[in-house]
């Protein structure tokens, strides 16, 4: 860190006095210099930034991450900041900072999708919660009075509660009972069923299948579902192994014709 960046900190503290360095900054072409510049800029305002982070300290994420979120924004703001607007740059950096925090935490920090309506009720209800408590001395507030307040139904005071819940999700490995070896939550989730995608072919041959002469009913019957050999099938019907392998083979060809020439 250069002297000179000790200077503002020691001087001004969380808000330091910056703005000749903006403006020879505003003054520099493109390069490494203006950048060099840039960089005092954020070293000095850093303390602020941190600051503004400690604001969301408990929402579920670590501090340190939202630190560097926060400095994140604010490289932004000195970048996007012009000192010959007249605006006072922590104006512009707060807002700047800030809204780069809120929307860390609407974008990367839900561990289950949520709808926008539904992250902007969960804000209102946090928000008329906060007030309400810190109104009526940290008592927590009741969802009609909480939807009073906020102009809301108690339906979406409701979804509001639910979205704070998102930010963090149960291990499917937490056991539903009280015994250490019981059921866990992941045993009560259903599993993908792989027959689902014979379903359209199984109704598509159905009708075909209940057109064919009995004998080759019978022979498919034999074959695909009870599992009998070609052998087997021959010696039950009294025909030879070879008229039962021409049958099936004729048998499935007329059927996959048949559908292909519906779905075409």
């Amino acid at each position: 860190m250069t002297p000179r960046v000790m200077a503002y900190r020691v001087r001004h503290e969380d808000v330091p006095d910056t703005s000749e360095a903006f403006e020879r900054a505003a003054a520099l072409p493109d390069g490494p210099e203006k950048d060099r510049t840039r960089g005092e800029i954020v070293c000095a305002w850093l303390p602020m930034a941190d600051r503004l982070a400690g604001r969301f300290r408990h929402r579920g994420e670590a501090l340190e991450d939202l630190r560097q979120v926060a400095a994140i924004g604010l490289v932004k703001a000195v970048e996007r900041y012009d000192p010959h607007r007249g605006t006072a740059f922590e104006s512009f950096a707060v807002p700047t900072i800030t809204g780069e925090l809120k929307r860390h935490f609407r974008d990367r920090l839900w561990s289950v999708h949520v709808p926008r309506r539904v992250q902007e009720l969960r804000a209102r209800v946090r928000d008329a919660r906060d007030e309400l408590a810190q109104r009526h001395g940290n008592m927590t507030p009741t969802v009609e009075e909480i939807a009073r307040h906020a102009g809301m139904t108690e339906d979406e005071v409701g979804l509001g509660y639910e979205a704070m819940e998102c930010f963090s999700v149960l291990s499917l490995d937490v056991s539903l009972t009280a015994v250490e070896e019981g059921p866990t939550l992941g045993d009560s989730l259903g599993v993908r069923d792989e027959a689902l995608d014979a379903v359209v072919d199984r109704e598509s041959v159905k009708p075909r299948l209940r057109r064919l002469p009995d004998r080759e009913k019978k022979i498919l019957y034999l074959r695909f579902f009870r599992g009998m050999t070609q052998s087997g099938i021959a010696e039950d019907l009294g025909i030879s192994q070879m008229h039962v392998s021409r049958l099936i083979n004729d048998s499935c060809a007329r059927i996959r014709r048949d559908v292909l020439r519906d779905v075409a």
